[in-house]
């Protein structure tokens, strides 16, 4: 199993939602969160010459999904998130070790389903 953190821009969540729900993600959360990458939160229309960190909101959702549906879930979600512009976040893609549905002690590939 393979955990898919999306970070990107707070308006991309719908189109991100449905990227997911079209692979049959079972389950996604999602936190409001602030950052900034190498542009250090600056957009090129702000005209930013200095060293401060300006922190953007963001949105970081993850799912937990099967190995064998990696590849095609990155190219759907970078398709459909992806501006061409600085700022549109980024992807990140951890081994999962073990899942367990509480209610039910379901495990592994059951707990996710």
């Amino acid at each position: 199993m393979k955990k898919i953190e999306v970070v990107t821009r707070p308006e991309k969540l719908v189109g991100l939602k449905e990227v997911l729900a079209s692979h049959h993600c079972q389950g996604m959360t999602v936190y409001s969160v602030m950052g900034c990458g190498t542009q250090k939160g600056y957009l090129p229309e702000m005209n930013f010459t200095g060293d401060d960190i300006n922190l953007l909101p963001k949105i970081m959702a993850f799912v937990v999904v099967e190995d064998d549906m990696v590849e095609d879930i990155l190219v759907d979600v970078a398709a459909a998130v992806g501006t061409g512009k600085q700022g549109d976040g980024k992807i990140f893609v951890t081994d999962v070790i073990e899942a367990v549905r509480i209610r039910t002690n379901q495990r592994g590939s059951d707990a996710i389903e």
